[in-house]
């Protein structure tokens, strides 16, 4: 662990909890220099949607590098781009009646989402986005300002403006956000500039596992539509098919605007975002915005592959319902005579604890007994199950059992507050 204390920054993190030095991994597990092996239930925090080292991509990928395939090409016309964009907007656009121009921002979602903020701001003429209470879209400083973490945001060494933030839904017992939302924009003196557009995570990932409800989502949209303001999808970690659709958003019929996705869009672990825009907000004069690693060919074979094999139809979609449905019965048992609750959606789910204290607690055991999990949320209270959307029954049962057992361990009684 020496050669890690000793050159690395000290802004390192998720090392600090998982206290191992891995070797290998495969699916659903990851196996460290002692050959101890650990079920995944964080999955790169989202970006392992199929696994570890899928045969399948892996496969694909194999074979393009050892044909010499373009590695990197800026933006330039290659073959394996051409197929990832046939593939997306076969399987994924034109199903759903998309019409959305597909931009490559960059490598990281950060990149997508300060896109997003650049072209809303470009097309409207206006500067103020909207944001909500524990909303997570990046790093850089664009994305970090809509960000709600103090941890983050004090990071930033500048004061981050031009963001207006609501509360998200749930945020305030008896706080209707979007009735109060409505009454701003109605009123010249009530200090809010005209929104240039609202960015929106279906789900909140790291904020906590919030997840707004459908009928939130439809009478945010309608607000947006009314006020001349564009609406961002931010669906970087709940993208991909976490939530059971391959966008979060598909449940509740709304049409973003602006769909920002990373993290498991390449399938294999690799850097890839893409920022969609409505056809006639596509606006952006050639190289006005761009970045070297915009054009990761390895991410465009891995991810057309992942689309052509998960979902060309709907069978993977089903599964991944399923074990959803199966996730959040065991989580809801588990809560029982306790004081944690359910929270999330899909195979983005999770229980909420009384404190980080707690949380933490509960992760260490279940690290011990040989599963990686995390916590999330704004004390980091909320223990977080990412478990590749491939993962077997098997193992999440095996994954769970491990969870349940580090549950009761704490000797949690109903009546205990944070």
């Amino acid at each position: 662990m020496g050669i890690f204390k000793d050159v690395e920054s000290n802004v390192r993190s998720y090392c600090r909890g998982i206290p191992a030095i891995f070797t290998s991994a495969k699916g659903s597990e990851m196996t460290d220099e002692n050959g101890t092996v650990y079920l995944d239930f964080l999955a790169g925090a989202g970006t392992l949607n199929y696994g570890h080292n899928n045969p399948i991509l892996k496969k694909a990928l194999v074979e393009y590098i050892e044909n010499d395939g373009v590695t990197h090409g800026l933006d330039f016309h290659t073959e394996a781009k051409a197929a990832f964009l046939h593939a997306f907007n076969d399987i994924i656009l034109q199903p759903r009646g998309m019409d959305h121009a597909v931009m490559f921002p960059g490598p990281t979602g950060t990149n997508a989402v300060e896109a997003a903020l650049k072209i809303a701001r470009k097309v409207t003429g206006r500067h103020t986005i909207v944001s909500f209470t524990n909303g997570f879209h990046g790093m850089s400083l664009g994305a970090l300002a809509t960000t709600g973490n103090q941890h983050h945001r004090g990071g930033a060494g500048v004061q981050l403006g031009g963001v207006f933030r609501l509360p998200y839904e749930g945020y305030m017992e008896g706080m209707d956000s979007l009735t109060y939302f409505e009454k701003l924009l109605g009123d010249p003196s009530s200090g809010l500039d005209h929104p240039a557009a609202v960015i929106v995570e279906i789900v909140q990932g790291e904020g906590g596992l919030n997840a707004a409800t459908d009928q939130w989502l439809v009478r945010l949209e309608s607000i947006c539509r009314k006020h001349d303001i564009l609406l961002i999808a931010d669906d970087i970690q709940a993208g991909c098919g976490r939530t059971g659709t391959f966008f979060s958003f598909e449940p509740s019929g709304i049409e973003p605007d602006i769909i920002t996705l990373s993290k498991s869009l390449s399938g294999y672990g690799l850097p890839f975002a893409l920022t969609l825009i409505r056809r006639e907000l596509d606006q952006f004069e050639p190289g006005e915005h761009n970045g070297t690693f915009r054009g990761n060919n390895l991410a465009f074979v891995t991810a057309k592959v992942a689309l052509e094999t998960y979902w060309a139809d709907m069978d993977f979609a089903h599964e991944v319902q399923a074990k959803a449905k199966h996730l959040r019965a065991r989580l809801t048992e588990m809560a029982e005579d306790t004081p944690l609750f359910l929270k999330g959606r899909g195979l983005m789910s999770g229980l909420s604890c009384p404190n980080g204290e707690i949380a933490s607690a509960i992760t260490k055991e279940c690290f011990a007994q040989g599963m990686i999990i995390e916590t999330s949320g704004p004390n980091d209270e909320v223990v977080k199950c990412l478990a590749p959307l491939t993962t077997t029954m098997e193992q999440l049962n095996k994954g769970l059992d491990i969870l349940a057992a580090a549950i009761t361990k704490q000797n949690l009684k109903a009546s205990e507050s944070a």
